[in-house]
């Protein structure tokens, strides 16, 4: 599948079902993760949305096939604006932080500079209409880098 295909594919509304079957399908044709990410950032709210709920199926289900994407991901972290893309940005976060990621992905997380990342998390944060889902993930993004943030 193709970037457009798959934009075209997401560009009608779709349920939970046919997201976990993109995300499957996705995964098993080694779809380039930087690729779904760029999809995230349409000016289309809708197929951003739609792409990052995708993204954040298909990230999460194995986030060790994409150690390589990581850096990428995080880069564009600060260009995230749709509420929906947040939500699902700030749960990524929330996961890949979390004390019990895998080894190599504290490993690999310790390359990246997360300050910027941080900092966006604390916007989001005392942002009077960010979603109440988005300071939730974004809170326990945050308490899960306390340590490295005091």
């Amino acid at each position: 599948m193709t970037q457009s295909e798959l934009i075209k594919k997401i560009t009608s509304i779709i349920g939970k079902p046919k997201v976990l079957e993109l995300s499957r399908i996705l995964k098993e044709q080694q779809f380039a993760l930087r690729d779904l990410i760029d999809i995230t950032f349409q000016q289309d709210k809708a197929v951003a949305f739609r792409a990052v709920w995708i993204l954040e199926n298909v990230f999460l289900s194995d986030p060790e096939i994409y150690l390589d994407d990581l850096h990428y991901m995080i880069s564009r972290f600060g260009e995230v604006k749709h509420p929906g893309c947040q939500r699902h940005y700030a749960k990524i976060i929330m996961h890949i932080t979390d004390a019990k990621a895998s080894k190599s992905l504290q490993l690999k997380l310790k390359e990246i500079n997360f300050e910027p990342v941080v900092e966006q998390l604390f916007d989001w944060m005392i942002n009077p209409r960010a979603k109440v889902a988005v300071k939730i993930f974004a809170a326990y993004a945050l308490f899960n880098l306390k340590d490295l943030f005091p």
